[in-house]
């Protein structure tokens, strides 16, 4: 009888939030481990009440992954849990991933730094007047990467005035860049003079498709529009958008491009973003041609 070798324990990553069923994160970075021949493996980790998130950062500790992601809604709870933030983290207030470094969780926040670069793909930031639906863990980490980048103006809409609001002085604080907040009440009208409008919201994020109350005559055609959500692609926001004639950044572009960063931190590996773009594809059904 042959003796067969056994693989090494796989080196395990995941992503901690609430909910993460519909997020193809998972598919895609294990597309991707193969692709390169690690032996990785990526697990969505559904962590339901901010109750548990302590012991799910001590879990990732004991279980020696080797890095995890955070998402919604604890991109800001998870901060007194960790051993260490980057600089990005004590500007921005968030964390959207952690690495291991000698057995210390550190913390960091690539969320902005991807939606730039996600953005200039399609249109300049630098001097545009830019407002942004919601502010939640990544809305702030947005917010403060897109007034770096050169925005000259930007409005915060949200239906809490105290989280508009931090947000809003968070942004002046860390840029020197004009933020107001605007109160989010019944189908709210976008800012005249609004060149890039963000949806920083869950709203319409599959499987429950909500609709994102806007007013959408305020919207004119040339505005770029910008949604975070990655599953659809397309969401019901910006397919109404599209109609109107308006250029798109979809929250799938958002996240390869800070997923290629995560990739690399915890791997060492400088990934090809057409190996990327490939994975996210398949995990999402999409055909080569779409």
């Amino acid at each position: 009888m042959s003796e067969t070798a056994l693989l090494p324990q796989k080196q395990m990553t995941c992503m901690l939030g609430h909910p993460v069923a519909e997020n193809p994160i998972d598919r895609m970075f294990d597309a991707v481990y193969a692709h390169y021949g690690l032996h990785w493996q990526f697990w969505k980790c559904d962590v339901t009440s901010e109750k548990e998130v302590a012991a799910a950062i001590a879990g990732v500790r004991a279980l020696q992954f080797a890095g995890a992601c955070i998402t919604v809604p604890y991109k800001v709870a998870a901060i007194p849990h960790l051993d260490a933030v980057d600089q990005d983290v004590r500007a921005i207030g968030a964390a959207n991933y952690m690495t291991i470094e000698d057995g210390r969780l550190v913390g960091h926040n690539n969320d902005g730094k991807g939606v730039v670069k996600a953005i200039e793909k399609v249109t300049p930031i630098q001097g545009k007047r830019i407002a942004m639906l919601g502010a939640g863990g990544a809305g702030r980490a947005m917010a403060v990467e897109l007034a770096w980048a050169g925005v000259s103006h930007m409005t915060i809409i949200t239906r809490r005035e105290s989280q508009g609001v931090e947000v809003a002085e968070l942004v002046q604080r860390a840029s020197g860049v004009s933020a107001e907040w605007r109160q989010w009440v019944g189908e709210v009208a976008i800012p005249e003079g609004t060149q890039i409008l963000m949806n920083a919201t869950h709203l319409g994020c599959a499987p429950g498709f909500e609709a994102v109350p806007l007013n959408w005559s305020s919207i004119p055609g040339t505005t770029t529009v910008v949604d975070v959500i990655t599953n659809p692609r397309i969401t019901p926001f910006l397919q109404m958008v599209q109609a109107k004639g308006c250029a798109i950044v979809d929250g799938v572009e958002m996240l390869v491009q800070l997923a290629m960063q995560i990739f690399e931190a915890w791997t060492g590996i400088k990934p090809e973003e057409s190996v990327f773009q490939g994975a996210v594809a398949a995990a999402l059904g999409e055909s080569k041609s779409s």
